[in-house]
């Protein structure tokens, strides 16, 4: 490629990709995104149904998917998807949940479970995902962890996500330690406040005006936002990018304490 020839930098045409958590939010607009620019999408999640809408949707507007039953916290479903799926070329390790509550008032059950799929789950999903891409010699494989800002912050009310992000953040960094000797690059997209159906509420509200307030940019971020970062890191645009984590977030990261 010479100094000007950049057509098709940002390409993913015909790599296969699998999004996880794509029932929903992020990682439903993710998996959108890399169908509309001609990736084959594999999308996995805990429910078929809204998989099968999702899919039906990329379907009608000439991409192609395939709709995969994956549960991140069972090591057996992780396996029996990337089975199912077979070689991939790019992991999308969306899935995540959160919850709210004081610090005092958190169970040992609840920290497990957000810990477990957040944490614990995107890594059985990297390190089953390598392992393929390591013993079919599938170099330029790109393992994408999605992040967020509260990884390098902190806020009130979410600590066990927090401490999720920060071990996703961690792990991304050591695992592109280890992988970059097999052609395999592992980043991170950490997304600040993005605006979804599930926080218009809270966005909308008081507490959220003041959030906003505090970022500098003085807004929150939309889907769009991420599509570059995310073509970026899929794509072959990014090949001497490992162990990075890409901030978009309005600048709130850097905002004054």
């Amino acid at each position: 490629m010479t100094a000007f020839d950049t057509a098709g930098l940002f390409s993913v045409r015909g790599r296969r990709i699998l999004v996880t958590g794509a029932s929903s939010g992020l990682g439903q607009h993710f998996a959108r995104i890399l169908a509309a620019a001609g990736a084959e999408v594999f999308v996995g999640a805990r429910s078929l149904d809204k998989l099968r809408t999702l899919v039906a949707e990329i379907s009608s507007e000439g991409g192609r998917a395939t709709a995969v039953s994956l549960d991140v916290v069972q090591r057996t479903s992780v396996c029996s998807a990337l089975d199912q799926v077979g070689d991939v070329d790019v992991l999308v390790n969306n899935a995540g949940v959160s919850d709210t509550k004081a610090l005092l008032d958190y169970t040992s059950e609840q920290w497990e479970a957000i810990i477990q799929t957040n944490l614990t789950g995107a890594w059985a999903m990297a390190q089953e995902t390598a392992k393929r891409m390591v013993l079919t010699k599938r170099e330029g494989g790109s393992i994408i962890n999605i992040t967020s800002i509260l990884g390098s912050r902190v806020a009130g009310g979410v600590s066990p996500y927090i401490a999720s992000k920060a071990g996703l953040k961690a792990l991304t960094e050591a695992m592109a330690l280890e992988l970059a000797r097999y052609g395999i690059r592992v980043n991170s997209l950490a997304p600040g406040y993005i605006a979804t159906q599930l926080n218009e509420a809270f966005l909308d509200s008081e507490a959220g005006q003041r959030l906003r307030q505090r970022i500098p940019a003085r807004c929150f971020g939309v889907y769009a936002d991420l599509n570059g970062a995310l073509l970026l890191l899929a794509s072959s645009a990014s090949n001497y990018m490992t162990g990075s984590q890409i901030v978009i977030d309005g600048g709130h990261l850097c905002s004054s304490l």
